[in-house]
């Protein structure tokens, strides 16, 4: 716990009066003591995070988190693959508190637009994460889908988009411009691989990354000595073989 305090202070004084850091994943516990300590501003999660966290009753899930963490925003995915069912699903999940986002994919597994449904509950006042974005496209039109008087969140997996062996910084810039025509709109760095990214973000202008636990305890390493890392690295090698007690 030690470690991931101060990684918090160091957070705050170089990061955080500029990006929102939010949590990522599926822990009621971890949720409530990042909470509780201050250390993000949010939090997001999917139907991945939740069944590798062995959650098995989605709403009830849910609706302890929100119990919980009435104040800060929480994300929740629909998960139907039709239209119609989505809409039902987001409008209920909707309803679980005023600071519940609603996580819409920007396609089907069939590859078709979820941008017209969006459009459709934007406009009834439902606050939105659209998600798996990774093209420009794709945050253009859902700019255009978004409602202007209503908050939402325009996720853009800049990790997965790292993956491909594409550069996201130009495509981050491009989107916090683009999105910049809704005001009530931010731009969430999301598939976060590294503390780097962290601050890539914040250059890129991100209003948001969402970031899971592991890399929230990397922080610790934030602005460290580079001479000392490569001490404590060569010792943690020593210390291993020593204490399996191999011999040549």
């Amino acid at each position: 716990m030690l470690q991931v305090l101060d990684a918090t202070q160091v957070l705050n004084n170089t990061l955080a009066t500029q990006i929102k850091l939010f949590a990522d994943g599926a822990s009621l516990e971890d949720f409530t003591r990042l909470n509780a300590e201050g250390q993000v501003a949010g939090f997001t999660t999917n139907p991945t995070l939740m069944r590798r966290a062995g959650v098995t009753d989605y709403e009830a899930f849910a609706k302890a988190l929100v119990e919980r963490i009435p104040d800060a925003p929480i994300s929740f995915e629909v998960f139907s693959d039709e239209f119609e069912d989505m809409k039902r699903q987001a409008r209920k999940i909707a309803t679980w508190g005023q600071n519940v986002y609603v996580k819409i994919p920007i396609t089907n597994t069939k590859g078709e637009s979820s941008l017209p449904m969006v459009r459709e509950l934007a406009a009834e006042g439902v606050k939105l994460n659209v998600t798996a974005i990774m093209t420009l496209e794709q945050v253009a039109a859902t700019v255009e889908a978004l409602n202007v008087d209503v908050p939402a969140v325009i996720s853009v997996f800049a990790g997965r988009i790292a993956d491909t062996g594409l550069d996201p910084m130009p495509i981050m810039r491009a989107a916090v411009a683009l999105a910049a025509r809704k005001p009530k709109s931010e731009v969430l760095w999301a598939s976060v691989r590294e503390v780097l990214n962290i601050y890539q973000a914040r250059d890129c202008g991100c209003h948001i990354i969402t970031t899971p636990t592991d890399i929230l305890k990397k922080l610790s390493m934030a602005g460290k000595n580079l001479d000392d890392l490569s001490q404590e690295t060569v010792a943690m090698f020593y210390n291993d073989a020593l204490a399996v007690g191999y011999t040549l």
